[in-house]
């Protein structure tokens, strides 16, 4: 086939999509992304050993941030109220400035207008920009640049 697809019984089989998302899951080290177009539904999913080791390399710096500084560790504790927190539309890599050594987009206590940039989330070499759904204060950040983020996962809280 010239066109790059393998069809297995009704469904076609976009073997450079599935290549791309294999990238995707090793250059952000998710465990797995999964992608439904209409009743096509591909899922890829790193093996056990690969999963272990992961958690492993977010293990330590986590304590470390509370320690270095009190205020990160209270926007991380109170994201309670994640009813309004503008959610992760995609699979990525979340940058809270425009490029490195930039001043973030938003910071807590930050008053957003509604179609305000919070924050940038990287899919597939394609900088997408999270935008405010209303006008509010930024009330937590619940990422950190650079952070690999899963589709639907609460990243910033306006209220």
């Amino acid at each position: 086939m010239t066109d790059n697809t393998a069809t297995s019984g009704a469904m076609r089989i976009d073997v450079d999509l599935v290549r791309q998302l294999a990238e995707m899951l090793d250059a952000t080290d998710l465990t797995e992304i999964e992608v439904e177009d209409g009743d096509r539904k591909i899922r890829i999913a790193r093996k056990a050993a690969q999963v272990a080791a992961a958690p492993m390399q977010y293990a330590a710096p986590a304590p470390a941030a509370p320690v270095a500084a009190a205020a990160p560790a209270e926007i991380v504790a109170s994201p309670v109220p994640s009813a309004n927190a503008v959610k992760s539309p995609m699979v990525g890599t979340v940058y809270l400035s425009a490029e490195p050594g930039a001043k973030a987009f938003v910071t807590v206590g930050s008053q957003v207008a509604a179609g305000e940039t919070l924050l940038i989330v990287e899919a597939m070499k394609v900088m997408n920009p999270i935008i405010a759904p209303s006008a509010g204060i930024v009330k937590a950040i619940l990422v950190e640049n650079g952070q690999p983020v899963e589709f639907d996962q609460p990243l910033v809280v306006v209220e």
